[in-house]
C-alpha cells in the first residue's frame, strides 16, 4: 500500500511531506484526514467520553484536548449529553477543529432532523463530517441506500452547505466488507472501524480489513479505528463503566496497543470515551513511534486477559 498511499497523500490537497510523523508541536503526528484537504491529528478525540460529564468536567477535559492540539473531534446525537457538552467550547474553538458527529437513522427524513438537532445542539451553522453511525445490518443498509433514505438526505445537506463531507461507521467482524459495499454504492469521505491487535489475530478479519484499506488509499478515504486498548466484554458489573466494552488500564499495554494502531500510517486513532486513560493514550502517540513486536502484543493479551469484543457469531451484536 506505500505507493497508493503515497500517492493519496500529494493528490488531496496536502504536501507530500506531512506523512505520518509530523507532529503537532512535537507531539502528536499529523495526517491528511483522506481527500478531506484536512490535516488530522491522526489521535481524534472521541468525544463519547462527554456524553455523561458534568458540565465543568467537560470544559475542562476539551481544555487538555486543546492542550494536547488535538484538532479533530468525533462525536454523535447518540452520545448522550456530548454535543451539548461540546457546545459553550466550541463557541470559541470551533474554527480550530474538523468537527465529526453521527446520525443512527436510516430514513432520510429522520437523518436529515437529526442532522439538524445535532446542529442546534452544538450551536453551529455545518458540521464537517456527518457519518451513518454504525451501518452493519443487511435491512438498515438497504434502507440508507434506497430512495428517500439517509444517503439521499445527508447529500442533500452536503449540497446545501449543513455538511461537508459523508462518512459511514461500524462494528463487528462484519464491518470491514459491509464498508466496501457502501463504498461501491456512494463516495464516502471516510469508514471508521474496530481495530487492535486480537481482532486482526482472526485470518478472516484481516482479510477484509486488508482489501478495505487498500480500496480507501486507492479512492482517498480516510480510516477510522476504534477499540485500540480494549480487553474486553464486563466480566465485572461492580466496578464503575465509562465505556461499553472494559479497557486496558496500564501504561505499558495501552502505549503498545496504540502505537499498533500508529504503526500503520493510514489510520487514525479515535480515543476511548473514558477520559481517565486519555493522558495515557496521549503519552503513547507522541514524539517518537516505536512499534511494538508481535511478541510483546502476545504477551500483552495473555498477561491482560484480552479477548475479541467480537467473533462473527454470539458477540457479534454490541
Amino acid at each position: 500500500l506505500g505507493d497508493v498511499y503515497k500517492r493519496q497523500l500529494t493528490t488531496s490537497g496536502v504536501i507530500a511531506e506531512f506523512v505520518a510523523g509530523t507532529t503537532v508541536g512535537s507531539m502528536l503526528p499529523l495526517a491528511p484526514f483522506g481527500s478531506t484537504g484536512h490535516l488530522s491529528t491522526r489521535v481524534i478525540f472521541g468525544a463519547a467520553a462527554l456524553g455523561g460529564m458534568s458540565p465543568e468536567r467537560a470544559d475542562a477535559t476539551l481544555e487538555r484536548v486543546r492542550e494536547w492540539g488535538i484538532n479533530h473531534i468525533d462525536t454523535a446525537a447518540s452520545y448522550g449529553a456530548s454535543e451539548d457538552r461540546l457546545q459553550p467550547w466550541l463557541a470559541d474553538h470551533r474554527h480550530e477543529v474538523f468537527l465529526a458527529t453521527k446520525t443512527g437513522e436510516r430514513r432520510g427524513d429522520a437523518a436529515r432532523a437529526e442532522l439538524e438537532r445535532s446542529l442546534e445542539r452544538m450551536a453551529v451553522d455545518h458540521v464537517d463530517l456527518i457519518q451513518l453511525h454504525n451501518l452493519v445490518e443487511d435491512d438498515e443498509w438497504e434502507t440508507a441506500f434506497a430512495p428517500g433514505g439517509a444517503v439521499e438526505a445527508l447529500a442533500a445537506a452536503r449540497d446545501e452547505g449543513l455538511v461537508s463531507h459523508i462518512g459511514v461507521t461500524g462494528h463487528g467482524i462484519r464491518i470491514a466488507g459491509m464498508h466496501r459495499r457502501s463504498l461501491e454504492r456512494f463516495d464516502f469521505s471516510s469508514v471508521l472501524l474496530p481495530f487492535n491487535f486480537v481482532l486482526m489475530e482472526n485470518p478472516t478479519y484481516r482479510h477484509d480489513v486488508e482489501e478495505l484499506l487498500a480500496t480507501c488509499a486507492e479512492r482517498g478515504v480516510a480510516v477510522q479505528t476504534i477499540k485500540s486498548i480494549a480487553r474486553g466484554r464486563w466480566t465485572d458489573s461492580d466496578r464503575p463503566h465509562f465505556s461499553w466494552y472494559e479497557p486496558l488500564t496500564d501504561r505499558e499495554p495501552i502505549g503498545r496497543a496504540v502505537r499498533y494502531v500508529l504503526a500503520n500510517p493510514q489510520l487514525f486513532l479515535n480515543t476511548t470515551s473514558d477520559a481517565r486513560l486519555l493522558p495515557m493514550v496521549i503519552d503513547a502517540a507522541s514524539g517518537v513511534l516505536t512499534t511494538p513486536t508481535d511478541d510483546e502484543l502476545r504477551a500483552d493479551v495473555v498477561e491482560q486477559g484480552i479477548t475479541p469484543l467480537f467473533d462473527g457469531a454470539e458477540l457479534e451484536r454490541i
